[in-house]
């Protein structure tokens, strides 16, 4: 493991890094070969979009190029923001498609106040009811769970003597000055984010003890533990490992399963079903261990996503040829 000045200098590196490349979202499609991998969807032409974290990016660019494989017209929408303007877009057929998640579905689109604890219950329950009321179709669900949880560098954890998320409730009664956290605006806001975990867990968090910031300066703010000594993160990021910060256990189990899968209109879909067929096999490889590698080679190795999700995809050998 790095020293810590060493892994935070190489992080900020990386950080800068992923600035830049991103500003190019919509390139490297041109890294894979029409139709390389079958013609299933020759003569379609689909719009991909995606959030604008890491993980959904490197999603998006992984449809792109295996769309483009399979013999589609592919227009690459992805770092497109939130979740709000991405399930706009969809419904307004701004794009076709994006990756999102089943404790999303569930909690933000069907507003249901209670997750499923059973990964598979909780996606099927979502997929029917989001197709039944919104016409939006799901596919997948991947194995990988990127829920939310709360972090503290590994140092401060041992000093402080917090384990759980309950061990944050009781510090924010007995020492509330130590209960600092950086968490992103979306969160701030979510059902499933602060507001919902402080009422689970009966947490008080003075509002000057929390800072809104950028997913990517959540991370290294929690590791200087200067603005913040907890801070949201996702359960998939290979920051976490990097940084050696400690997950700290979600002992009332209040976050929901978040398994990402594929949503599109419905009248998309039955335009050609045959884009499950191709999606599928990608999406069973998708699993929590692979995604923490890709969105390392991102977050701290400095990879462009495009390239990260095209040479993926390759050596699974689902581009059928080199990328």
């Amino acid at each position: 493991m790095f020293s810590r000045p060493l892994r935070r200098t190489f992080t900020l590196l990386a950080a800068a890094a992923l600035s830049i490349t991103t500003l190019s979202a919509c390139g490297s499609s041109d890294a894979v070969e029409a139709g390389s991998a079958g013609d299933e969807l020759k003569g379609t032409k689909y719009i991909v979009g995606s959030k604008d974290f890491t993980e959904n990016i490197v999603l998006g660019k992984i449809a792109v190029h295996l769309l483009k494989a399979h013999g589609a017209e592919v227009v690459d929408k992805t770092n497109l923001g939130g979740t709000v303007p991405n399930r706009k877009a969809l419904e307004s057929k701004e794009i076709d498609m994006y990756w999102d998640y089943s404790g999303t579905g569930w909690i933000e689109f069907l507003k249901n106040t209670k997750p499923i604890q059973d990964s598979a219950e909780q996606f099927k329950a979502t997929a029917e009811a989001d197709l039944q009321k919104n016409k939006i179709h799901w596919i997948g669900p991947t194995p990988l769970n990127n829920t939310y949880a709360l972090a503290i560098r590994s140092e401060k954890a041992t000093e402080l003597g917090v384990k759980t998320v309950s061990d944050v409730a009781e510090l924010a009664k007995t020492n509330p000055k130590e209960v600092t956290i950086c968490i992103e605006t979306e969160f701030s806001t979510r059902d499933d984010g602060l507001p919902g975990l402080s009422k689970a867990y009966d947490m008080n968090i003075p509002k000057d003890n929390i800072s809104l910031l950028d997913t990517g300066v959540v991370y290294t703010e929690t590791d200087k533990g200067e603005t913040c000594n907890f801070g949201e993160v996702f359960t998939t990021d290979g920051r976490i490992a990097a940084l050696d910060l400690t997950v700290l256990e979600d002992d009332k189990k209040f976050f929901p399963i978040y398994n990402a899968a594929m949503t599109l209109r419905e009248e998309t879909y039955q335009k050609n079903p045959a884009i499950e067929k191709v999606l599928q096999p990608v999406i069973a490889k998708l699993d929590d261990a692979t995604m923490q590698q890709l969105n390392a080679q991102v977050d701290v190795e400095g990879m462009e996503p495009g390239k990260v999700a095209a040479d993926w995809l390759d050596k699974q050998g689902f581009l059928g040829s080199a990328a």
